[in-house]
């Protein structure tokens, strides 16, 4: 018997064949050494030909038109796996793509493997495996995430997003590395929510956070952030860079420049955000802003907010902090980081504006700290309740930003 190694290039397996045919032509007898020669000749050539020359795998469609004809199946018995006769129609007629529930059937029902029908390895997996996340994919507010950009600039129908929910939703976290096994329930553990009257949605909320994570991602030449690097004096400085109309603009560049994300990104309904702060995955603090209510004092207040939570709060027992700062609260990290704010804006000490002060004496306030006048007349209003004195001496930040707070988010 001739000498046999393992096939590792084209000629030789041009050779090997050339042999196998020539065994073959013997017809060696059983037992013999040719025909042990035979048989081991043939596991290379199938070893090479397995590693080199894989077969494609078939189309999803011709593999469901395939099982369809090995048991007979006319497309009336498809509805059960598609979900109608309309869209049985689409699918075999490549029309309409197959969704994950789709898959799920289909692989449980007529056992056509998950990964002929799918082209993600975890989905093939977990759908091979009869894993059911603990996710209800539809309780997510597609229609107010389609509307502010979650999936891209494609307009999906209500029945579309519905349909398609699980495969929309999956995309979408996968969009963000660290994302994808995110589930609504890990909220609770992870954040700061101070609890009102009030009832967030989870599900909406997490989308948001998720979002706003991905908008980090979009910012990719931060510099390197120093903790500890905001403290009062640190605020006070940025404080100063309201006094300009583009303040916010300065704002978000002053961060970006000490490691810290500014993030502009509009509530979900039934969110109730004004604000949040957390950690991204490269260990850069996020500050994110949904500028709900749309007045340039609110921006700067609420920013404040938000950087007293990193300076006083971030310490890793959570991973975010989320803030309807229009609401009553006796939460003492609230209090604490409203003081840092105010203090941050306007020293306690310079505070001297009573409910009978004129909108003359606010400016010179605002001019003697070289600070926006906007953010004088806000805590006027808010401490003395008086907002028709000053309302339309402040204005839209949206205005300042070139942005919608109602849809989408601003230009990078």
């Amino acid at each position: 018997m001739a000498t046999l190694k393992v096939i590792k290039s084209d000629l030789e397996h041009e050779n090997a064949m050339a042999r196998l045919m020539a065994l073959m032509d013997l017809d060696p007898a059983s037992g013999s050494d040719d025909e042990n020669e035979l048989e081991v000749l043939s596991v290379l050539i199938a070893q090479y030909e397995h590693e080199n020359f894989p077969i494609d795998k078939p189309e999803p469609i011709e593999a469901i038109k395939f099982r369809m004809d090995q048991q007979g199946l006319a497309r009336k018995d498809m509805v059960e796996y598609f979900g109608s006769a309309s869209k049985v129609s689409e699918v075999l007629n490549g029309k309409r793509p197959l969704s994950i529930n789709m898959i799920r059937k289909l692989n449980k029902g007529l056992g056509i493997p998950a990964d002929i029908l799918i082209q993600e390895p975890e989905i093939a997996k977990e759908i091979e495996e009869g894993i059911e996340l603990d996710m209800d994919w539809q309780v997510f507010p597609l229609r107010d995430m389609q509307k502010k950009g979650y999936f891209g600039d494609i307009a999906y129908s209500a029945t579309q997003l519905k349909n398609y929910a699980e495969d929309l939703m999956r995309g979408f976290l996968k969009s963000v590395p660290g994302c994808e096994d995110i589930q609504p329930a890990m909220m609770r553990t992870s954040a700061h929510l101070v609890n009102n009257n009030k009832i967030a949605d989870e599900y909406a909320l997490k989308a948001w956070q998720v979002k706003v994570l991905k908008e980090t991602c979009f910012q990719k030449a931060i510099s390197e952030y120093k903790k500890g690097v905001i403290d009062l004096n640190f605020m006070r400085r940025l404080a100063k860079t309201s006094w300009s109309d583009q303040g916010p603009l300065l704002a978000r560049e002053y961060l970006f420049k000490h490691g810290i994300h500014l993030v502009f990104e509009p509530h979900l309904d039934k969110t109730y955000l004004d604000g949040a702060v957390c950690i991204n995955q490269k260990g850069n603090p996020v500050v994110a802003l949904t500028l709900r209510y749309d007045r340039l004092d609110d921006f700067w207040f609420t920013l404040m907010h938000e950087l007293a939570h990193i300076a006083l709060h971030l310490d890793g027992n959570y991973q975010w902090f989320i803030d309807d700062l229009h609401m009553e609260t006796d939460d003492i990290k609230e209090e604490e980081a409203n003081d840092m704010a105010r203090e941050a804006l306007i020293p306690s000490e310079e505070w001297l504006i009573n409910d009978e002060s004129s909108l003359k004496e606010m400016r010179l306030l605002a001019e003697s700290l070289e600070i926006s006048p906007s953010v004088v007349f806000g805590r006027f209003a808010r401490e003395y309740d008086s907002w028709p004195k000053v309302r339309k001496h402040i204005p839209k930040t949206s205005s300042l930003l070139n942005y919608d707070p109602g849809r989408t988010h601003p230009t990078h």
